[in-house]
């Protein structure tokens, strides 16, 4: 499956995971027209939007590479990109980063307003687990799908993702250095990008721990390069690219890749990290290729 990010058989293979993950989100978030009507149509509006499913294709190619039927993975890939859409409701708001732009369109606050906001971030994390406990077509093993809620809840918690977004919110406007905002981004972003790849992992009948060991390092590179090239392009792209405000981390004061290092050596430090991840799973045969071609994407793309 050798391909580059700027192929035309990768763009097919992205649009497929992307159609498939929306088809599963249609179906999971609940209809417009139920009641709370407001509520519903403000979950719906925040998950169903455009957006790269960086997520979810994510598990779908840890699927592909480990041979999972990617029906048993359509529940973590749901799954997944809801805890990311709560949580991007949530940075959104303005006690946190308030922003008016996502994805192109209105943020959620300013498309309904704030409590229906925090309540659609509420219920789409709800939501999630109740996906990951109930979704048919997944692993029937009780004790793996235990694993995949408690990997899942401990990294999209104050151990992970929402603990980045603390440590995030308390440096805007202070010094820090290299290693601290590493270590911001790793649990910010890294997190749930690195529990992605495991919960996909555990849909194997039996995953042999030198694989999962490998993959999780690749997680950790990519999930870190995936936010070097985030911040690369809030200072190099436009608003219209960037579906968000350009400039916005520079405005804010946010301490950034390029605001402690340099841009160069931002552009340095994500081709290293991207080498590092494609180390990591130098074991895998070419049923792979599509993790290394995804980890290249992060590092090359323009939005």
């Amino acid at each position: 499956m050798k391909m580059k990010p700027d192929s035309e058989a990768f763009r097919l293979l992205l649009d497929e995971y992307k159609q498939r993950v929306d088809e599963r989100l249609d179906f999971w978030l609940p209809a417009a027209n139920l009641i709370p009507e407001s509520l519903h149509q403000a979950m719906r509006y925040s998950v169903l939007g455009s957006g790269k499913r960086v997520r979810p294709v994510l598990v779908y190619a840890t699927a592909t590479a480990l041979g999972i039927p990617l029906q048993r993975v359509d529940g973590i890939a749901t799954a997944v990109e809801i805890i990311h859409a709560y949580s991007l409701i949530h940075d959104d708001l303005p006690a946190m980063d308030d922003d008016d732009l996502r994805r192109g369109r209105p943020t959620c606050h300013k498309k309904f307003d704030e409590a229906t906001a925090i309540l659609a971030g509420d219920a789409l994390q709800a939501l999630a687990f109740y996906i990951l406990s109930h979704d048919p077509d997944m692993t029937p093993q009780p004790a793996q799908r235990l694993q995949m809620i408690e990997r899942l809840a401990l990294y999209s918690g104050s151990r992970g993702m929402a603990g980045g977004q603390a440590i995030d919110l308390a440096s805007v406007g202070k010094q820090i250095n290299l290693a601290e905002l590493e270590t911001m981004h790793i649990h910010k972003t890294g997190a749930l990008i690195r529990t992605c790849i495991q919960m996909a992992a555990l849909s194997t009948e039996q995953i042999d721990p030198v694989q999962m060991d490998a993959l999780d390092r690749y997680a950790k590179k990519i999930g870190l390069s995936f936010q070097v090239q985030d911040d690369i392009l809030d200072v190099i792209c436009d608003t219209d690219t960037l579906g968000k405000p350009q400039g916005s981390d520079a405005l804010l004061d946010k301490p950034t890749f390029p605001s402690i290092i340099g841009l160069q050596a931002s552009r340095d430090k994500a081709r290293e990290l991207h080498q590092q991840a494609l180390q990591a799973i130098e074991g895998f045969g070419s049923e792979a290729d599509i993790l290394r071609t995804i980890s290249q994407w992060f590092v090359e793309r323009s939005h």
